[in-house]
């Protein structure tokens, strides 16, 4: 393809995201699918201005006073990377049509922001948030929210049931990748060059699994044992899943639970690749505090540790969907609260005295984390908070973290995704 090619499709891919407010990891799929004539190069070229364009939206509305897929495009090129936008839309042959005097105008004048701009014009994140972050991060806004725009990297968890970390690092050099071990995870591995990871046997045999360290940590923090009843109640693919059933050494019993059977359909195959034998699939039906739990009534009172991976705004997920923070809304983030309130009264229900609920966002919004365990803990004076610092594996470096009982991870400070985990351990027991 040539360059005016790859930006005119570019502009196709953008103009079906902001038009359909699809996930735009799908959109670019489905462009790859449909255009098979496309090289690897052109692929990613056409996929880093696109990404770049969603990553910088607010910066490049600014600079042009426009919200136009087209424009953005333009200018993402012209501002960020230096490049003659006249000499790609020239009108040739799949180029773009030459542009109109009104965009020549523009990015004439076009600039990105200064350092005068408001925070969520720089930092490219909807201004409705800003007081969520600002609570979040305090002075360290910049610091965080500018990470957030960055890639994110690839991350592994070795499979400790099959293979241990480094025979997997030595075995993925053997097949042409480069990993190092990340900093937290005892189990993770964070690749440093790019390959085709399902096509390698070690993937394909389930000793490695695509997990973010951020992730791993989560579930590090669940401090499953061998033997123990353990559910995993918005299990969705299952990658928490996995990784607690390898931690139990397959023994002991780990229900993983979805309200969604399509989520769950994946699981049962990977749990076989990975060896795992002491995980059960359950479909839910929908509930609500005070009504009966029909569903996990064997397990009322009786489970060590109910993980809560609580469906939520992603925020801690914007370097791999940077389109999610356009997507996201007020009303949207109301109905991940109220699904948050639920699914935690859900989960006191089955946790045995002594026992534990791990409540584990992906978000780094504190009406989400903080303020929701809070609120719980007023409703439920029958559950205390534990420190996840000393619930943290004493032979184990541990993350920086702001004080507090319930640990924040972000990916300025840490370098993982945000992820928020509180520990909320039910009184009397062992």
């Amino acid at each position: 393809m040539t360059p005016g090619a790859r930006l005119q499709s570019a502009i196709e891919i953008l103009e079906d995201i902001f038009l359909s407010g699809r996930p735009a990891d799908r959109i670019v799929e489905n462009w790859s699918r449909s255009n098979r004539y496309a090289g690897s190069k052109d692929r990613a070229a056409i996929s880093e201005l696109v990404y770049t364009v969603l990553r910088r939206r607010a910066e490049l509305s600014a600079a042009t006073d426009h919200e136009d897929a087209r424009l953005l495009a333009f200018a993402a090129l012209a501002l960020v990377n230096g490049e003659d936008i006249a000499a790609l839309a020239d009108g040739s042959r799949h180029a773009p049509a030459p542009l109109s005097e009104d965009e020549r105008k523009a990015l004439d004048a076009a600039a990105l922001p200064g350092a005068d701009a408001a925070p969520w014009i720089r930092l490219n994140y909807p201004e409705w948030l800003h007081s969520e972050f600002e609570a979040a991060f305090g002075s360290e806004l910049e610091r965080e929210m500018g990470a957030l725009m960055e890639r994110a990297p690839t991350d592994l968890r070795v499979n400790t049931l099959k293979t241990d970390r480094e025979a997997a690092r030595v075995a993925l050099e053997e097949a042409g990748l480069l990993a190092e071990p990340c900093p937290w995870s005892p189990w993770g591995l964070r690749l440093t060059t790019r390959g085709n990871l399902p096509g390698l046997a070690l993937y394909r045999e389930g000793a490695i699994e695509i997990q973010d360290e951020g992730s791993q940590i989560a579930c590090l923090l669940t401090g499953v044992k061998p033997g123990e009843q353990v559910v995993d109640l918005c299990a969705g693919g299952g990658g928490k899943s996995l990784a607690l059933a390898a931690m139990m050494e397959n023994k002991g019993q780990i229900y993983a639970c979805d309200t969604d059977s399509r989520r769950l359909a994946p699981l049962e195959p990977r749990a076989q690749r990975a060896g795992i034998r002491n995980l059960q699939t359950a479909v839910l039906r929908p509930w609500h505090p005070g009504a009966a739990d029909s569903d996990l009534a064997g397990l009322t009172g009786r489970a060590d540790c109910v993980l809560v991976d609580a469906p939520c705004s992603g925020t801690g997920a914007w370097r791999r969907s940077p389109d999610a923070r356009w997507r996201l809304g007020p009303d949207t983030l109301e109905g991940y609260r109220a699904a948050q309130e639920e699914v935690l009264a859900r989960a006191a229900g089955l946790v045995r005295p002594g026992g534990r609920i791990v409540y584990v966002t992906c978000s780094l919004l504190p009406c989400e984390n903080e303020r929701q365990v809070e609120f719980f803990l007023e409703r439920h004076q029958d559950f205390e908070p534990l420190s996840w610092a000393a619930a943290w594996p004493e032979a184990i470096l541990p993350p920086p973290a702001p004080p507090g009982p319930s640990l924040r991870l972000a990916p300025a400070s840490s370098g993982t995704d945000g992820f928020f985990v509180a520990i909320l351990r039910r009184k009397g027991g062992k």
